[in-house]
């Protein structure tokens, strides 16, 4: 004779633990896709519109020097500025306002001389200084006075520069660590910036 043996009495189910929500969601994070969980620029669109920007390709003479890396891991953004950088041109600033990056990609430089307007090379030759006189020399002891309404200082050091009147140079005196920039006012003379006669 069979006998019937009843079933052990079943407990309720846990409830959901933190740990076990935390491993779903873990779990859920890790099936997502990689470009739904990073939200980085693309390098090769910065490319594509630095090439569009300077109308050349990326190698070649007036194009970018190279392709901007693809490990850079810069915000995304959705509109991008672009402006020359430098005078010449040297680069493309590439800028994003939000998030707040920017950056610069070096363009290869034209070989070909380019060569002023006849007026603009006069103006440049007629607008250059004269060169003046140098003052005082480098070694040449260097006495730096303060005068304002009121008191005077001096304190005297070695020059480090050479420099003309009016220009700035490097005075090394007894104390500071770094020397001290001053103004030549003549030999052996100089004021410190700011107080210039």
């Amino acid at each position: 004779m069979l006998r019937r043996v009843p079933a052990p009495p079943t407990s309720p189910k846990p409830a959901p633990t933190r740990l076990g929500s935390i491993a779903f969601l873990s779990a859920l994070a890790l099936a997502l896709p990689a470009a739904a969980q990073t939200r980085f620029q693309d390098t090769t669109a910065i490319d594509t519109v630095v090439e569009g920007f300077t109308g050349h390709p990326i190698g070649v003479e007036g194009g970018a020097r190279s392709a901007v890396d693809k490990r850079l891991k810069l915000a995304a953004c959705p509109t991008v500025a672009l402006a020359w950088h430098g005078a010449n041109h040297e680069a493309v600033l590439v800028s994003c306002g939000n998030p707040g990056w920017r950056l610069f990609v070096p363009l290869i430089a034209s070989t070909a001389p380019t060569a002023p307007a006849p007026a603009q090379a006069a103006a440049a030759i007629a607008a250059a200084p004269a060169k003046r006189e140098i003052v005082i020399k480098r070694g040449d002891p260097v006495t730096i006075e303060v005068n304002a309404q009121g008191f005077s200082i001096a304190r005297d050091g070695v020059a480090m520069t050479d420099a003309a009147a009016g220009a700035r140079l490097l005075v090394n005196v007894d104390g500071p660590r770094k020397p001290v920039q001053a103004i030549a006012l003549e030999s052996g003379r100089a004021t410190l910036p700011g107080w210039a006669q």
